[in-house]
């Protein structure tokens, strides 16, 4: 990847990895139940769970760009959309309810926590979809799909896992700020889906 397409890309993982999700809201509980070393394995099986998703997104986005002409540029138009959808839908959603985010395990073993984040990060067909519309936005088609992939997804890993572990240790103290502000939360990260929607198919 070119560095300045990079930038962009690891500035947007920033924000989208402090965008409260399904893994997120499940490390919260996890660090809240048995501290955050055991909720470590929950990262590394969330981490885990988005690189397959990325990597099956890479390849459904290789396989469309070899056979359909234009492609990369319908992918960034119809993604671009697909974003601002998602920030209105945020936007408009109620705070997040922390205590449902997961039910406890008994006995908190590091390979229960990370089957628990893998299985988070791979059962929601909404984020292979999500993936499908945002890594378009940064493909280079001229360059190796298979580097971008690699760089995309470590960087990918690497943002969110730190985010993540750092949920797992204020757990306590994040939880109930959540409750306080979560509507002003939503619509915060959901006004920056909408401008990533709007602004990324633009990106050279």
């Amino acid at each position: 990847m070119a560095l300045h397409t990079w930038l962009i890309y690891l500035l947007t993982v920033v924000g989208l990895s402090l965008t409260p999700g399904p893994n997120s809201l499940l490390v919260l509980s996890h660090g809240a139940l048995y501290g955050h070393r055991r909720a470590a394995f929950t990262v590394m099986g969330g981490a885990v769970g988005f690189v397959a998703l990325i990597g099956l997104s890479m390849l459904g986005i290789s396989a469309l760009l070899q056979t359909v002409a234009g492609a990369l540029t319908a992918l960034k138009i119809v993604g671009g959309a697909y974003l601002c959808w998602l920030g209105v839908k945020l936007w408009r959603s109620p705070p997040i309810a922390l205590d449902s985010a997961t039910q406890p395990l008994r006995d908190g073993a590091p390979v229960a926590l990370f089957r628990q984040g893998l299985l988070a990060a791979v059962s929601n067909p909404k984020v292979l979809l999500f993936y499908g519309a945002f890594l378009p936005q940064f493909i280079d088609p001229s360059r190796s799909l298979t580097s971008q992939f690699v760089v995309m997804a470590a960087t990918f890993a690497l943002v969110e896992g730190a985010v993540e572990y750092v949920l797992a240790r204020l757990a306590y103290r994040v939880r109930p700020w959540l409750h306080r502000t979560g509507r002003a939360f939503n619509r915060v990260c959901g006004g920056m889906f909408a401008v990533l929607g709007v602004a990324l198919p633009f990106t050279r």
